[in-house]
């Protein structure tokens, strides 16, 4: 048997916790600014949260390849080549929505949350272009906003010696605004970045699927004996 309905149904519910668990995250920092100011808009976690990378890329995203990998628990698209063919189009598609959020998510863990990067605090700061993503370098990527003491620069020019580095190293705590926006900024962008790896894979697992139920054929109904 060519085409592993048991598989493919596997592949289905994973992709349904994880489009789920990736809206969620996203809506996260949405929900940050309306419980603590009661104002849209305004201290928003990051300006990531806005190119809603759980909820379009993993999310919207993998919603056909989702259902239609569901259906092969009613054998509903591993009987015929063409199922075969459209299962592995559908979860390309969920590759290429994966791959967009775990690339906004790296560039909002390199960035860190707007505390970290704006005076104003405010989505009017946020530039939203694909030229962000595009200048993504991986050589420069560092977590220092999260772990140093404090993300806000100094105001004194003195520039920071070793021991002062040191002295700063450690995980933030909720003690202020500042640490929980780090803590909130650093959770949910490592949540979607992990999302987006696994949607990946088991997109690639499904297409790989598809692609061989397509070459070497479908499964047949089993015989009954009398």
């Amino acid at each position: 048997m060519t085409c592993c309905e048991g598989w493919t149904s596997c592949n289905g519910f994973s992709l349904l916790v994880l489009l789920l668990l990736g809206v969620v995250l996203n809506a996260i920092p949405l929900g940050i600014s309306l419980v603590e100011k009661d104002q849209a808009f305004q201290n928003p976690i990051s300006c990531y949260e806005w190119w809603f990378p759980g909820i379009i890329g993993a999310g919207l995203m993998a919603v056909p390849a989702t259902i239609m990998s569901l259906s092969a628990r009613k054998r509903g698209c591993c009987n015929n080549k063409t199922g075969m063919f459209l299962s592995s189009l559908l979860n390309a598609i969920t590759v290429i929505g994966a791959g967009y959020c775990m690339m906004v998510s790296l560039q909002a863990l390199a960035e860190g949350p707007l505390i970290c990067n704006s005076q104003g605090n405010h989505t009017a700061t946020c530039q939203f272009s694909l030229k962000n993503l595009s200048d993504f370098h991986p050589e420069s990527f560092n977590l220092q906003w999260f772990f140093n003491g404090s993300c806000v620069a100094p105001v004194s020019i003195k520039s920071p010696t070793a021991e002062d580095i040191a002295k700063d190293w450690g995980i933030p705590s909720s003690n202020s605004e500042e640490d929980r926006y780090r803590i909130f900024h650093f959770s949910v962008f490592i949540g979607l970045l992990v999302v987006g790896i696994l949607e990946v894979l088991f997109g690639l697992s499904q297409i790989l699927i598809g692609f061989l139920g397509c070459l070497g054929g479908v499964s047949r109904p089993r015989s009954h004996i009398v």
